[in-house]
């Protein structure tokens, strides 16, 4: 009778709901920790099993129905537009390469900067570009082909160049004030962005400063196969397209219209430089179809995690997390886990923000936090989780255009480590301060 009573409980199906997300991370990361092995299990096998597992635990609603909701949420107005930028952003990627942009950028790149400071540079780079665009996406795209030419030209190790690129994109898109989290944070809590920002620099900055001593103490005196070749005009006329992406990333320019950009201007460069117009073609083919993978898993993630929202999973995530009496230090470490849980079930930063918004403006409240400081703990510890998790957008875009699994550059992560250290540090030292000002929060939250 227990037994029957515990299976038709809210926590059984909350646990349910969950399920699918719990067996793609058994199945990945747990089985190839287990073997030792993160190659042992391919992304995309796990994502079929647990979408699979899905529509077996989506009670109650005809086979047909369950498949709509599924492919509802993997076609998505947001997913295929990120498919739009995992093609171009192929395409372009393998054009460059094939043209010879590579070996260029990476002389020029060897004659601005010495090698030991060349990874520290990365970092820092993607820190400037990301706050200046307002997205990670954007960020990865524009420097991704570079790092990758770098660390294979520098026979370094690839997955530390790209998880440089994602922990810089990460910080600036925590603070940049046109970044979409940055803007859902603000709204959702009532706040100013000059205000959040603030809060947000005193938690960010310091982990921005470890991250670059580690890099640049990682990178010092590295042996790099780099050899000092001379400049020539060529190699200028071959850095061109990607001097183009980086501008226009930026100046803010839309991603697609600066991948459009990019690979019209390698077009006419590879023309110049003679390479035969059937050629162009085939590397633009090739560089489409190397993205199939990763568009075959972004639709997977984004179908299952449909169906765990659909079912009720993020809900009895929020319930279960949330419970009275938390007090001012637990009501944070509440925003924290369950922003970053929500992350977890659906692998986007901004939809984590908006789901958990209301709550944590609810536990703000109760619990006398600044809504600046709530702003700030949400859109930091989503950023967190969005960029250690391996089946985020701006994982699996970096990672398809490196060639690598998207673990990879997992264990190189230093800056959302280090951002979660500076989290657990504010949030246990942390003291209210100042009386909640609701003025302003009344009248932009809602």
């Amino acid at each position: 009778m227990r037994l029957k009573q515990f299976l038709t409980s809210i926590h059984f199906k909350g646990l349910c709901a969950l399920s699918p997300a719990i067996v793609f991370l058994t199945l990945y990361l747990g089985s190839s920790i287990v073997i030792g092995d993160f190659y042992a299990v391919p992304v995309s096998v796990a994502l079929v099993a647990a979408s699979v597992w899905s529509m077996v635990v989506y009670r109650g609603r005809p086979l047909g129905e369950r498949v709509k909701v599924f492919s509802g949420a993997a076609g998505r107005e947001n997913i295929l537009y990120m498919i739009w930028i995992f093609i171009l952003a192929g395409a372009f990627a393998s054009l460059a390469k094939g043209m010879g942009a590579v070996d260029a950028t990476v002389r020029l790149t060897m004659h601005i900067f010495p090698a030991d400071f060349v990874l520290p540079a990365i970092f820092l780079a993607a820190c400037l570009i990301s706050m200046s665009i307002g997205t990670s996406v954007g960020t990865v795209v524009a420097l991704t082909p570079l790092v990758v030419s770098l660390a294979e030209a520098a026979g370094a190790e690839v997955p530390l160049f790209v998880a440089a690129v994602l922990g810089g994109a990460f910080f600036g898109d925590n603070l940049s004030f046109i970044s979409d989290t940055t803007i859902a944070a603000t709204r959702t809590q009532g706040c100013r962005m000059s205000d959040k920002f603030r809060a947000n620099l005193r938690i960010a900055m310091p982990a921005a400063a470890i991250t670059l001593a580690v890099y640049t103490v990682v990178g010092y005196g590295s042996v790099f196969a780099i050899g000092e070749e001379p400049l020539s005009w060529s190699d200028v006329l071959l850095v061109a397209p990607y001097l183009l992406v980086i501008g226009m990333a930026a100046g803010g320019v839309n991603v697609i219209v600066v991948l459009v950009s990019g690979i019209a201007l390698a077009l006419v460069c590879s023309l110049f430089s003679g390479m035969p117009v059937l050629d162009t073609v085939s590397l633009l083919g090739a560089g489409i179809a190397g993205m199939s993978e990763l568009i075959i898993i972004t639709l997977l993630a984004a179908g299952m995690l449909g169906v765990v929202k659909a079912a009720g999973g993020i809900d009895y995530l929020l319930r279960a997390i949330s419970r009275p009496g938390l007090g001012y230090r637990g009501a944070q470490a509440a925003m924290c886990l369950i922003t970053a849980a929500v992350n977890l079930c659906t692998a986007n930063n901004t939809v984590a923000i908006l789901t958990t918004g209301s709550l944590s403006r609810d536990l703000a409240r109760q619990h006398g936090i600044a809504p600046r400081r709530a702003a700030s703990l949400l859109d930091t510890s989503s950023c967190i989780m969005q960029c250690l998790i391996p089946f985020g957008a701006q994982t699996l875009l970096a990672t398809g255009m490196a060639g690598i699994a998207p673990d990879a550059p997992w264990r190189y992560l230093v800056y959302p480590w280090a951002l979660c250290v500076c989290v657990v540090v504010a949030v246990m030292v942390g003291r209210p301060r100042h009386a909640v000002d609701t003025s302003y929060m009344e009248s932009v939250a809602d």
